[in-house]
């Protein structure tokens, strides 16, 4: 019977910075990497860390599944659909971190869920899991006739997709408190001449700049008061280790759509 350190962990996307920073979070936990996909194949990847020293290195997800319990991946939305699917039929458990989903992506995901456990989240951190719950909350409690809300967010200038997944999840959760939908309220970047603010819109504006791994700020304000809720990230290791504790709690979970509060127990 498996038992949580016998764990072996599959990695989509391994070469990459999130990919190197799984592979040491699980091996520190003790847990079992036994490769990940890459855009080129072969036999081991090296670094200056030896945590980084002889992983199996493979281009299709497929050739990866006979080796492992659960796969994390945080590769590029393109991917979804088709991890959707071999995952599903492999019956292998997914950590899913990639955002930027479409509509048909995200449907992928929860066909694959009838058949596998999949926990889906747009940042693993506790902290930010945290503040999407208090999001909500404050969202049903300062209404949108009262209370302006944006939502700010910057990241390293290496980041192609804006706003952010985090942010828009946070926007989520403040649309979710109010009873309504972010893509009935959200308003994008504003430039020229927009027009007044509009009661009930949720705001965005995306930073660029440096090598910040991740800051996020919701505000509301209304005519007398104003409320800031924030996280600031200092390194992509509580995102990785955040990953690994989902991976660590998937595999005993029945098929189904989980969130990073449900492996917290906040759900």
């Amino acid at each position: 019977m498996m038992t949580p350190h016998s764990l072996r962990i599959g990695i989509a996307g391994i070469t990459g910075r999130m990919g190197q920073g799984l592979v040491c979070s699980a091996r520190e936990a003790g847990f079992i990497v036994t490769g990940g996909t890459c855009r080129q194949s072969g036999t081991k990847i090296t670094g200056a860390d030896p945590l980084m020293n002889n992983l199996r290195l493979v281009r299709n997800l497929s050739d990866l599944l006979a080796d492992v319990d659960v796969i994390i991946d945080f590769t590029n939305v393109s991917t979804v659909v088709s991890h959707a699917e071999t995952l599903a039929e492999a019956g292998v458990p997914w950590v899913l971190g990639t955002t930027g989903l479409t509509a048909d992506d995200q449907r992928a995901v929860n066909a694959a869920a009838d058949h596998i456990a999949v926990v889906q989240a747009a940042n693993f951190s506790a902290g930010v899991t945290l503040v999407l719950r208090l999001a909500r909350e404050m969202g049903a409690v300062l209404s949108g006739d009262r209370y302006d809300a944006e939502i700010v967010e910057m990241h390293h200038r290496q980041k192609v997709d804006a706003p952010s997944g985090t942010a828009l999840a946070i926007g989520e959760a403040v649309a979710e408190g109010r009873g309504t939908s972010l893509a009935a309220v959200r308003v994008p970047a504003r430039e020229g001449q927009c027009g007044v603010r509009q009661a009930g819109t949720i705001g965005f504006a995306a930073l660029r700049g440096g090598q910040i791994v991740g800051e996020h700020k919701l505000i509301f304000t209304s005519a007398t008061e104003q409320i800031e809720l924030g996280h600031r990230a200092f390194d992509r290791r509580v995102f990785a280790d955040g990953a690994v504790q989902a991976a660590k709690w998937v595999v005993f979970q029945a098929p189904g759509l989980y969130s990073m509060e449900n492996v917290l127990g906040l759900a």
